[in-house]
């Protein structure tokens, strides 16, 4: 079993994960927090912080990566989806988001995670023109527009628009990818 595999590695670095989300979610930006803080924050000391990451911006480039591995899971399991599963799958990706809502809206300020839903919305968008049967169709919007307004839509509801469930913003999602 190698360290990475140890049950108690794992725990220690989900434990120093959230407390970076909660010291983030918090207010704190990155160059305010410190060792110590953070260690602090996951009652652990700074010592065992040093046997996993170098530095906070490893912890942070980490628990980016976690999350992003998910994303682009999900979002590329919505290529090969067609037209019948679509709807159940934006769906689920919707609810992961909103799962994920607070730690995505803490990492959001290092650019990182919207540049890759970016990435992945417009392969995604790509793909599925690509894909089309309806070959002779003209396509009208430009892929980089609307996955912008794709990306956009997700963001807004993320940050203000929680009154509208995943269901409901998924079919206004289907009725803007149809155009």
């Amino acid at each position: 079993m190698t360290l990475k595999e140890d049950p108690r590695t794992i725990r220690t670095q989900e434990m120093l994960k959230d407390a970076l989300l909660t010291l983030l979610q918090e207010g704190y930006s990155l160059h305010q927090i410190s060792i110590h803080k953070l260690t602090q924050r996951a009652k652990l000391n700074r010592t065992t912080f040093y046997l996993h990451y170098q530095n906070i911006n490893e912890l942070k480039e980490h628990l980016t990566n976690d999350i992003l591995q998910v994303l682009t899971d999900k979002i590329e399991n919505l290529t090969s989806i067609f037209d019948r599963n679509r709807k159940e799958h934006l769906i689920q990706l919707l609810d992961y988001l909103l799962d994920q809502r607070n730690h995505i809206l803490a990492l959001v300020q290092f650019e990182q995670i919207e540049k890759h839903l970016l990435f992945l919305m417009k392969d995604l968008i790509v793909t599925r023109r690509n894909q089309s049967k309806n070959i002779g169709r003209k396509i009208i919007v430009d892929p980089d527009i609307k996955t912008a307004s794709i990306i956009g839509v997700i963001m807004w509801w993320l940050k203000d628009g929680l009154h509208l469930d995943s269901s409901y913003i998924a079919e206004q999602i289907n009725l803007m990818y149809r155009s």
